[in-house]
Protein backbone atom coordinates (compact mmCIF):
# COMPACT_ATOMS: atom_id res chain seq x y z
CA UNK A 1 0.00 0.00 0.00
CA UNK A 2 1.30 3.46 -0.85
CA UNK A 3 2.78 5.28 2.13
CA UNK A 4 1.13 8.66 1.95
CA UNK A 5 -0.73 9.43 5.18
CA UNK A 6 0.65 12.08 7.57
CA UNK A 7 -0.86 11.70 11.03
CA UNK A 8 -0.36 13.31 14.43
CA UNK A 9 -0.91 11.58 17.78
CA UNK A 10 -1.38 14.10 20.62
CA UNK A 11 -1.21 13.15 24.29
CA UNK A 12 -0.32 14.77 27.61
CA UNK A 13 2.16 12.00 28.43
CA UNK A 14 4.59 9.74 26.64
CA UNK A 15 7.63 7.60 27.44
CA UNK A 16 9.21 7.50 30.03
CA UNK A 17 5.80 8.01 31.67
CA UNK A 18 4.32 4.58 31.07
CA UNK A 19 0.57 4.06 31.23
CA UNK A 20 -2.09 2.56 29.00
CA UNK A 21 -2.60 5.69 26.89
CA UNK A 22 1.16 6.06 26.31
CA UNK A 23 1.12 2.46 25.08
CA UNK A 24 -1.72 3.23 22.65
CA UNK A 25 -0.06 6.38 21.29
CA UNK A 26 3.30 4.64 20.91
CA UNK A 27 1.85 1.74 18.95
CA UNK A 28 -0.41 3.91 16.78
CA UNK A 29 2.58 6.05 15.83
CA UNK A 30 4.94 3.10 15.32
CA UNK A 31 2.70 1.07 13.01
CA UNK A 32 1.28 4.06 11.10
CA UNK A 33 4.81 5.35 10.50
CA UNK A 34 6.09 1.90 9.53
CA UNK A 35 3.28 0.96 7.12
CA UNK A 36 1.25 3.96 6.02
CA UNK A 37 3.26 7.18 5.92
CA UNK A 38 4.63 9.63 8.48
CA UNK A 39 3.32 9.67 12.04
CA UNK A 40 4.29 12.21 14.68
CA UNK A 41 3.75 12.22 18.43
CA UNK A 42 3.27 15.62 20.12
CA UNK A 43 3.68 15.57 23.89
CA UNK A 44 5.15 17.53 26.84
CA UNK A 45 8.92 17.46 27.35
CA UNK A 46 10.30 15.24 30.10
CA UNK A 47 13.51 16.53 31.76
CA UNK A 48 16.61 14.50 30.99
CA UNK A 49 14.82 12.00 28.74
CA UNK A 50 16.03 11.48 25.15
CA UNK A 51 13.58 9.97 22.66
CA UNK A 52 14.79 6.90 20.78
CA UNK A 53 11.64 6.03 18.84
CA UNK A 54 11.61 5.07 15.17
CA UNK A 55 9.10 7.86 14.51
CA UNK A 56 9.43 11.61 15.27
CA UNK A 57 8.44 12.79 18.76
CA UNK A 58 7.81 16.53 19.07
CA UNK A 59 8.21 17.82 22.62
CA UNK A 60 7.09 21.14 24.07
CA UNK A 61 7.94 22.97 27.27
CA UNK A 62 6.36 21.57 30.45
CA UNK A 63 6.24 21.88 34.23
CA UNK A 64 5.48 19.20 36.89
CA UNK A 65 1.85 18.36 37.65
CA UNK A 66 1.65 18.51 41.45
CA UNK A 67 0.10 15.50 43.22
CA UNK A 68 0.07 13.59 39.93
CA UNK A 69 3.77 12.83 39.48
CA UNK A 70 5.34 11.80 37.12
CA UNK A 71 2.85 13.61 34.83
CA UNK A 72 3.59 17.11 33.53
CA UNK A 73 1.60 20.08 32.24
CA UNK A 74 2.53 21.22 28.74
CA UNK A 75 2.95 24.93 28.02
CA UNK A 76 3.36 24.93 24.27
CA UNK A 77 2.68 28.67 23.98
CA UNK A 78 6.09 29.25 25.56
CA UNK A 79 7.83 26.96 23.07
CA UNK A 80 8.43 28.83 19.80
CA UNK A 81 10.50 26.01 18.26
CA UNK A 82 7.69 23.50 18.76
CA UNK A 83 5.05 25.86 17.38
CA UNK A 84 7.17 26.60 14.29
CA UNK A 85 7.94 22.93 13.67
CA UNK A 86 4.38 21.66 14.00
CA UNK A 87 2.96 24.51 11.89
CA UNK A 88 5.08 23.31 8.96
CA UNK A 89 3.87 19.69 8.99
CA UNK A 90 1.23 18.88 6.37
CA UNK A 91 -1.01 16.69 8.52
CA UNK A 92 -3.87 14.81 6.86
CA UNK A 93 -5.55 14.02 10.20
CA UNK A 94 -4.80 14.58 13.88
CA UNK A 95 -5.79 12.36 16.80
CA UNK A 96 -6.23 13.66 20.37
CA UNK A 97 -5.77 11.05 23.07
CA UNK A 98 -6.31 13.55 25.88
CA UNK A 99 -8.77 16.48 26.12
CA UNK A 100 -6.38 18.83 27.91
CA UNK A 101 -3.30 20.70 26.63
CA UNK A 102 -2.35 18.27 23.87
CA UNK A 103 -5.98 17.95 22.77
CA UNK A 104 -6.29 21.74 22.55
CA UNK A 105 -3.14 21.87 20.36
CA UNK A 106 -4.52 19.14 18.09
CA UNK A 107 -7.85 20.98 17.76
CA UNK A 108 -6.08 24.24 16.93
CA UNK A 109 -4.05 22.52 14.19
CA UNK A 110 -7.13 20.80 12.75
CA UNK A 111 -9.04 24.06 12.46
CA UNK A 112 -6.12 26.06 11.03
CA UNK A 113 -5.28 23.39 8.44
CA UNK A 114 -8.92 22.49 7.75
CA UNK A 115 -8.37 18.77 8.45
CA UNK A 116 -10.35 16.30 10.57
CA UNK A 117 -9.66 15.60 14.24
CA UNK A 118 -10.45 12.36 16.05
CA UNK A 119 -10.47 12.03 19.85
CA UNK A 120 -10.36 8.86 21.93
CA UNK A 121 -11.94 8.70 25.37
CA UNK A 122 -9.44 6.60 27.34
CA UNK A 123 -9.84 7.54 31.02
CA UNK A 124 -12.47 8.07 33.69
CA UNK A 125 -11.72 11.76 34.07
CA UNK A 126 -14.40 12.31 36.71
CA UNK A 127 -12.56 9.91 39.06
CA UNK A 128 -9.30 11.80 38.48
CA UNK A 129 -10.92 15.18 39.09
CA UNK A 130 -12.57 13.90 42.28
CA UNK A 131 -9.24 12.58 43.59
CA UNK A 132 -7.41 15.88 42.95
CA UNK A 133 -10.17 18.44 43.64
CA UNK A 134 -11.96 16.57 46.49
CA UNK A 135 -15.18 18.54 45.85
CA UNK A 136 -17.85 16.79 43.77
CA UNK A 137 -19.27 19.99 42.23
CA UNK A 138 -15.82 20.97 40.91
CA UNK A 139 -15.26 17.47 39.54
CA UNK A 140 -18.60 17.61 37.69
CA UNK A 141 -17.81 21.05 36.28
CA UNK A 142 -14.45 19.83 34.93
CA UNK A 143 -16.15 16.76 33.46
CA UNK A 144 -18.59 19.05 31.58
CA UNK A 145 -15.60 20.92 30.13
CA UNK A 146 -14.21 17.57 28.92
CA UNK A 147 -17.55 16.73 27.26
CA UNK A 148 -17.51 20.14 25.53
CA UNK A 149 -14.15 19.13 24.05
CA UNK A 150 -15.51 15.83 22.69
CA UNK A 151 -18.52 17.66 21.25
CA UNK A 152 -16.14 19.64 19.02
CA UNK A 153 -14.51 16.55 17.48
CA UNK A 154 -15.17 15.20 13.98
CA UNK A 155 -15.32 11.67 15.37
CA UNK A 156 -15.16 10.26 18.90
CA UNK A 157 -13.72 6.84 19.71
CA UNK A 158 -13.68 4.76 22.87
CA UNK A 159 -11.62 1.66 23.60
CA UNK A 160 -14.54 -0.54 24.69
CA UNK A 161 -18.33 -0.66 24.91
CA UNK A 162 -18.04 -0.06 28.67
CA UNK A 163 -15.98 3.08 28.03
CA UNK A 164 -18.68 4.29 25.61
CA UNK A 165 -21.29 3.77 28.36
CA UNK A 166 -19.13 5.82 30.77
CA UNK A 167 -18.84 8.64 28.23
CA UNK A 168 -22.64 8.61 27.83
CA UNK A 169 -23.01 8.78 31.64
CA UNK A 170 -20.81 11.88 31.58
CA UNK A 171 -23.32 13.52 29.24
CA UNK A 172 -21.92 12.96 25.73
CA UNK A 173 -24.77 12.45 23.25
CA UNK A 174 -22.93 12.21 19.91
CA UNK A 175 -21.89 9.23 17.83
CA UNK A 176 -19.23 6.90 19.30
CA UNK A 177 -17.01 4.39 17.49
CA UNK A 178 -15.42 1.56 19.51
CA UNK A 179 -11.81 0.90 18.50
CA UNK A 180 -10.20 -1.69 20.82
CA UNK A 181 -6.68 -1.75 22.19
CA UNK A 182 -4.07 -4.33 21.25
CA UNK A 183 -0.73 -5.45 22.62
CA UNK A 184 2.79 -5.53 21.23
CA UNK A 185 3.56 -8.77 23.10
CA UNK A 186 4.22 -11.91 21.11
CA UNK A 187 5.83 -15.20 22.09
CA UNK A 188 9.55 -15.23 21.22
CA UNK A 189 11.32 -18.54 20.59
CA UNK A 190 13.53 -17.98 23.63
CA UNK A 191 10.63 -17.29 26.01
CA UNK A 192 11.58 -20.13 28.33
CA UNK A 193 15.13 -18.84 28.76
CA UNK A 194 13.81 -15.26 29.30
CA UNK A 195 11.53 -16.56 32.06
CA UNK A 196 14.39 -18.49 33.68
CA UNK A 197 16.55 -15.37 33.57
CA UNK A 198 13.76 -13.40 35.29
CA UNK A 199 13.32 -16.13 37.91
CA UNK A 200 17.02 -15.96 38.70
CA UNK A 201 16.96 -12.14 38.82
CA UNK A 202 14.02 -12.07 41.27
CA UNK A 203 14.95 -15.14 43.32
CA UNK A 204 11.90 -17.14 42.22
CA UNK A 205 11.81 -20.94 42.22
CA UNK A 206 10.00 -22.70 39.37
CA UNK A 207 7.47 -24.07 41.87
CA UNK A 208 6.68 -20.69 43.49
CA UNK A 209 3.21 -19.24 43.09
CA UNK A 210 3.70 -15.85 41.41
CA UNK A 211 1.02 -13.14 41.45
CA UNK A 212 1.39 -9.91 39.48
CA UNK A 213 -0.01 -6.39 39.20
CA UNK A 214 1.18 -3.99 36.47
CA UNK A 215 -0.13 -0.43 36.30
CA UNK A 216 -0.08 3.01 37.81
CA UNK A 217 0.20 2.96 41.60
CA UNK A 218 -2.82 5.19 42.20
CA UNK A 219 -5.71 4.60 44.58
CA UNK A 220 -8.26 4.81 41.74
CA UNK A 221 -7.03 1.41 40.54
CA UNK A 222 -8.40 -0.33 43.67
CA UNK A 223 -4.92 -1.25 44.89
CA UNK A 224 -5.92 -1.01 48.56
CA UNK A 225 -8.48 -3.77 47.94
CA UNK A 226 -5.71 -5.80 46.31
CA UNK A 227 -3.30 -5.45 49.26
CA UNK A 228 -6.08 -6.20 51.76
CA UNK A 229 -6.86 -9.37 49.78
CA UNK A 230 -3.19 -10.39 49.87
CA UNK A 231 -3.24 -9.92 53.64
CA UNK A 232 -6.28 -12.19 54.03
CA UNK A 233 -4.68 -15.06 52.09
CA UNK A 234 -1.17 -14.91 53.59
CA UNK A 235 -1.89 -17.75 56.03
CA UNK A 236 -3.77 -19.84 53.47
CA UNK A 237 -1.37 -20.03 50.54
CA UNK A 238 2.33 -19.24 50.03
CA UNK A 239 2.91 -16.71 47.24
CA UNK A 240 5.19 -14.04 45.83
CA UNK A 241 3.43 -10.88 44.67
CA UNK A 242 5.09 -8.36 42.38
CA UNK A 243 3.92 -4.79 41.77
CA UNK A 244 5.24 -3.13 38.60
CA UNK A 245 4.74 0.57 37.95
CA UNK A 246 4.91 3.99 39.52
CA UNK A 247 2.50 6.67 40.69
CA UNK A 248 1.60 9.16 43.38
CA UNK A 249 0.42 6.45 45.83
CA UNK A 250 3.53 4.24 45.60
CA UNK A 251 5.12 5.30 48.91
CA UNK A 252 1.84 5.10 50.82
CA UNK A 253 1.18 1.69 49.27
CA UNK A 254 4.62 0.41 50.33
CA UNK A 255 3.99 1.71 53.87
CA UNK A 256 0.61 -0.05 53.94
CA UNK A 257 2.19 -3.34 52.81
CA UNK A 258 4.74 -2.96 55.62
CA UNK A 259 1.98 -2.22 58.16
CA UNK A 260 0.16 -5.43 57.18
CA UNK A 261 3.37 -7.46 57.56
CA UNK A 262 3.57 -8.47 53.89
CA UNK A 263 7.17 -7.38 53.26
CA UNK A 264 8.39 -10.96 52.99
CA UNK A 265 6.11 -11.75 50.06
CA UNK A 266 5.13 -8.47 48.34
CA UNK A 267 7.77 -6.77 46.18
CA UNK A 268 7.80 -3.43 44.34
CA UNK A 269 9.80 -3.50 41.11
CA UNK A 270 9.10 0.08 40.04
CA UNK A 271 8.72 1.14 36.43
CA UNK A 272 9.95 -1.42 33.86
CA UNK A 273 10.71 -0.04 30.38
CA UNK A 274 12.44 -3.21 29.12
CA UNK A 275 9.62 -4.92 27.21
CA UNK A 276 11.33 -8.35 27.15
CA UNK A 277 11.76 -8.28 30.92
CA UNK A 278 8.15 -7.17 31.42
CA UNK A 279 6.86 -9.79 28.99
CA UNK A 280 8.81 -12.56 30.78
CA UNK A 281 7.35 -11.38 34.10
CA UNK A 282 3.83 -11.59 32.67
CA UNK A 283 4.65 -15.05 31.30
CA UNK A 284 6.06 -16.28 34.62
CA UNK A 285 3.06 -15.07 36.65
CA UNK A 286 0.51 -17.74 37.48
CA UNK A 287 -2.25 -15.16 37.84
CA UNK A 288 -2.57 -11.48 36.94
CA UNK A 289 -4.44 -9.50 39.60
CA UNK A 290 -6.22 -6.40 38.29
CA UNK A 291 -9.12 -5.25 40.50
CA UNK A 292 -9.42 -1.80 38.89
CA UNK A 293 -12.90 -0.44 38.17
CA UNK A 294 -11.27 2.77 36.92
CA UNK A 295 -9.74 1.46 33.69
CA UNK A 296 -11.73 1.38 30.47
CA UNK A 297 -9.92 -1.28 28.41
CA UNK A 298 -6.71 -2.13 30.25
CA UNK A 299 -3.89 -3.10 27.92
CA UNK A 300 -2.21 -5.00 30.77
CA UNK A 301 -5.03 -7.60 30.75
CA UNK A 302 -4.34 -8.11 27.03
CA UNK A 303 -0.59 -8.29 27.67
CA UNK A 304 -1.18 -11.01 30.25
CA UNK A 305 -3.44 -12.87 27.81
CA UNK A 306 -0.85 -12.55 25.03
CA UNK A 307 1.55 -14.78 27.00
CA UNK A 308 -1.17 -17.11 28.30
CA UNK A 309 -1.64 -15.67 31.80
CA UNK A 310 -5.27 -15.30 32.94
CA UNK A 311 -6.53 -12.27 34.90
CA UNK A 312 -8.74 -11.88 37.96
CA UNK A 313 -10.85 -8.73 37.46
CA UNK A 314 -13.96 -7.19 38.99
CA UNK A 315 -17.27 -8.41 37.56
CA UNK A 316 -19.23 -5.81 35.56
CA UNK A 317 -16.23 -3.44 35.41
CA UNK A 318 -15.05 -2.14 32.04
CA UNK A 319 -11.90 -4.24 32.53
CA UNK A 320 -14.08 -7.37 32.60
CA UNK A 321 -15.42 -6.83 29.08
CA UNK A 322 -14.79 -10.00 27.06
CA UNK A 323 -13.89 -12.13 30.10
CA UNK A 324 -16.06 -15.17 30.87
CA UNK A 325 -15.57 -16.45 34.42
CA UNK A 326 -13.57 -19.70 34.61
CA UNK A 327 -13.34 -19.83 30.79
CA UNK A 328 -10.79 -17.20 29.67
CA UNK A 329 -10.27 -15.44 33.00
CA UNK A 330 -11.81 -14.92 36.41
CA UNK A 331 -14.35 -12.53 37.97
CA UNK A 332 -14.85 -11.34 41.53
CA UNK A 333 -17.18 -9.04 43.44
CA UNK A 334 -15.74 -5.63 44.27
CA UNK A 335 -14.63 -6.22 47.87
CA UNK A 336 -11.44 -7.57 49.41
CA UNK A 337 -13.05 -10.61 51.08
CA UNK A 338 -14.58 -11.81 47.78
CA UNK A 339 -11.37 -11.06 45.89
CA UNK A 340 -9.22 -12.98 48.38
CA UNK A 341 -11.59 -15.97 48.29
CA UNK A 342 -11.42 -16.03 44.49
CA UNK A 343 -7.60 -16.05 44.57
CA UNK A 344 -7.64 -19.08 46.91
CA UNK A 345 -10.29 -20.88 44.81
CA UNK A 346 -8.30 -20.28 41.62
CA UNK A 347 -4.97 -21.35 43.10
CA UNK A 348 -6.51 -24.52 44.58
CA UNK A 349 -7.22 -25.49 40.95
CA UNK A 350 -3.81 -24.40 39.72
CA UNK A 351 -3.68 -27.20 37.14
CA UNK A 352 -6.58 -25.51 35.26
CA UNK A 353 -4.76 -22.17 34.96
CA UNK A 354 -2.79 -23.17 31.87
CA UNK A 355 -5.90 -24.06 29.85
CA UNK A 356 -7.72 -20.89 30.91
CA UNK A 357 -4.58 -18.90 30.01
CA UNK A 358 -4.58 -20.50 26.54
CA UNK A 359 -8.24 -19.56 26.12
CA UNK A 360 -7.40 -15.98 27.16
CA UNK A 361 -4.64 -15.95 24.55
CA UNK A 362 -7.07 -17.14 21.86
CA UNK A 363 -9.93 -14.77 22.72
CA UNK A 364 -8.51 -11.61 24.36
CA UNK A 365 -5.14 -11.10 22.68
CA UNK A 366 -4.98 -8.99 19.52
CA UNK A 367 -1.84 -7.53 17.97
CA UNK A 368 -1.32 -3.78 17.67
CA UNK A 369 -0.44 -4.21 14.01
CA UNK A 370 -3.92 -5.58 13.22
CA UNK A 371 -5.57 -2.84 15.31
CA UNK A 372 -3.64 -0.08 13.51
CA UNK A 373 -4.50 -1.58 10.10
CA UNK A 374 -8.10 -0.96 11.13
CA UNK A 375 -7.24 2.53 12.43
CA UNK A 376 -5.67 3.41 9.07
CA UNK A 377 -8.83 2.36 7.18
CA UNK A 378 -10.91 4.42 9.60
CA UNK A 379 -8.66 7.47 9.14
CA UNK A 380 -8.95 7.22 5.35
CA UNK A 381 -12.75 7.04 5.63
CA UNK A 382 -12.88 10.04 8.00
CA UNK A 383 -10.66 12.13 5.68
CA UNK A 384 -12.83 11.32 2.65
CA UNK A 385 -16.03 12.11 4.57
CA UNK A 386 -14.52 15.38 5.87
CA UNK A 387 -13.53 16.47 2.36
CA UNK A 388 -17.01 15.71 0.99
CA UNK A 389 -18.63 17.59 3.84
CA UNK A 390 -16.36 20.63 3.44
CA UNK A 391 -16.01 20.27 -0.36
CA UNK A 392 -12.22 20.07 -0.23
CA UNK A 393 -10.59 18.79 -3.40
Amino acid sequence: MEKNLITGQFNDSFTPVMDGVTNVVKNYAYWLDKKYGESYVATPAYPGYIDREEFPVLRYYSIPLKKREPYRIGLELLDINFRTTIKNISFDIVHAHCPFTSGAIAQQIARKKNIPIVATFHSKFYDDFKQVLKIDAFAKLCTRIVIDFFNRMDQVWTVSKGAADTLREYGYKGHIEVVPNGTDFDIPENMESLVQKTEKKLGINSSDLVLLFVGQHIWQKNIKLLVDSLSYIKKQIPYKMFFVGDGYAKEELETYVQKLGLNDRVYFLGKILDRDYLRSLFARADLFLFPSVYDNAPIVVREAAAVGTPSLVIAKSNAAEGIVDNVNGFLSDNDSISYSKRIVEIINKRDELENIGKKAQATIYRSWESIVDEVYERYVGIIKSFKRKHRIS
